[in-house]
């Protein structure tokens, strides 16, 4: 009997619990404890996280506060759900007729108030080294989420990448942190994709590849071209001996590993959108947001473990520099600009893989860096709000028509059962059979383990 087991016991003895009655007690307790600890574990074999680039207002969209002052409440009406008790945001209405199939956590919260620290919290679920400003993204940075599933996972899945990203990467005054490999290498990079299609509004945000793998996918994959590109690769990498060359030789080999998948006909077959039929390519918004999203499908379908979509930070539904950040105008932009294409996407992404069968064992999960401040600003619009935001998840084992913790009167803090980055990067993990304690390895050797989080109980 352990220190511990003592003193219960022999506290609980005082009041005449004798040790057999004790110890069947605590052999319950170990029991349920690895209940829970197996609830929903590796439900899912793919995720599909949702980035909601800029900062989400929670206040607008997943927890409202309609009896707050009007500085507060803003301009936008709720609804009910399709779950009794649950009520959104007037502008997401397709989340609300889903709501069955979500989970949405009111109570997160971190301590990071820039985007890039923000991101980084919520993209690698660990704190970053800067809380409230930038710094250059350096392969000393925590890996993103993808590419700590592709680590936990292992190689294996033929000519398909173990992470990918869509369809760019992030910017704020540079390379925003977060997106890569960080400390497990190039090599765990996930590939940056932008999905084809000559209707597609064009895009025109900022994004520096950095060394990064990113490919423009066309509109008729020219077989012979890609080839030679992928010949060329390897003369070039070939040509570079010594150690000095190691980075440019990794850069290389993801370059020609990105080509390899496009050479290869399931890999070429998961991204080639014209496959999917018009009414399922509208059902998600012929915008880059939404067929990005569909991509994201594809690539589910195909064996991609996880796929990241940045659901803005450029052209979401054909506007330049459209993102969550809603400093000024809040109510217009998030009405007619930003809502609309998210909330078209994500609605045909569930109803999708549930008509698909494949929402059981999908984890998705709507992210964003942090929540808008409760009070309106003299813009009309809302600031920068780390201390309480709202995330969702669906499939994957998870209990769809629930809403988990909840935020204070005014949406300024959480009031019951907060939770962090680490929580909601181990239920990920959890979903797909990931113990969170795995340990991965570090530049310098040391073991880590994936997360300090522990999974929210989500599931079914």
């Amino acid at each position: 009997m352990n220190r511990w087991s003592r003193r219960i016991f022999l506290k609980l003895g005082v009041s005449g619990l004798g040790l057999p009655q004790f110890l069947a007690l605590r052999s319950q307790a170990t029991e349920r404890r690895n209940d829970e600890a197996a609830y929903g574990f590796g439900r899912a074999k793919s995720c599909i996280v949702l980035f909601a680039w800029g900062g989400l207002s929670h206040l607008d969209t997943f927890d409202m506060k309609p009896d707050a002052a009007s500085n507060v409440r803003g301009q936008f009406k709720e609804i009910p759900t399709a779950v009794p008790g649950i009520r959104v945001g007037e502008h997401i209405p397709g989340f609300a007729r889903m709501m069955k199939e979500w989970a949405i956590v009111r109570s997160a919260w971190h301590n990071a108030p820039s985007h890039r620290s923000g991101a980084y919290w919520n993209l690698t679920g660990h704190e970053p080294p800067n809380l409230s400003g930038n710094w250059t993204a350096s392969r000393d940075d925590w890996p993103c989420i993808g590419s700590l599933i592709w680590e936990a996972l292992g190689d294996g899945r033929g000519p398909v990448p173990g992470a990918a990203s869509l369809p760019y990467t992030l910017f704020d005054g540079g390379v925003a942190n977060g997106q890569d490999g960080g400390f497990l290498g190039l090599g765990r990079d996930p590939v940056v994709l932008r999905p084809a299609g000559r209707k597609l509004r064009e895009y025109g945000g900022k994004s520096p590849s950095s060394g990064r793998v990113e490919l423009d996918l066309p509109e008729g994959l020219n077989i012979d071209r890609l080839d030679g590109r992928r010949s060329l690769l390897r003369q070039l990498e070939d040509r570079l001996v010594g150690t000095e060359h190691e980075e440019s030789k990794a850069v290389l080999r993801s370059r020609e590993q990105a080509l390899d998948m496009l050479l290869s006909p399931k890999a070429r077959e998961a991204f080639d959108l014209e496959k999917e039929s018009v009414k399922t390519r509208e059902a998600y918004g012929m915008h880059v947001c939404g067929q990005s999203v569909l991509t994201a499908r594809r690539l589910a379908e195909a064996g991609v473990p996880v796929s990241t979509v940045y659901c803005a930070a450029g052209d979401l539904n054909g506007s330049k520099g459209d993102h969550f950040d809603t400093h000024g105008d809040n109510f217009n932009r998030l009405k007619n600009n930003m809502l609309p294409p998210l909330d078209q996407a994500a609605t045909a992404l569930i109803g999708d893989l549930k008509a698909r069968g494949m929402l059981e064992e999908t984890l998705v999960v709507l992210l964003t860096e942090f929540g808008r401040t409760p009070k309106i600003n003299g813009g009309a619009g809302r600031d920068h709000f780390p201390d309480c935001y709202s995330v969702a998840f669906a499939g994957g084992g998870i209990e769809g028509g629930q809403a988990y913790g909840s935020s204070d009167a005014i949406g300024a803090k959480p009031a019951t059962k907060p939770c962090g980055p680490p929580d909601l990067h181990a239920t990920i993990f959890h979903a797909l059979g990931i113990d969170p304690r795995h340990m991965i390895m570090d530049r310098d050797d040391r073991p880590l383990p994936i997360s300090d989080g522990s999974p929210l109980p989500l599931f079914s």
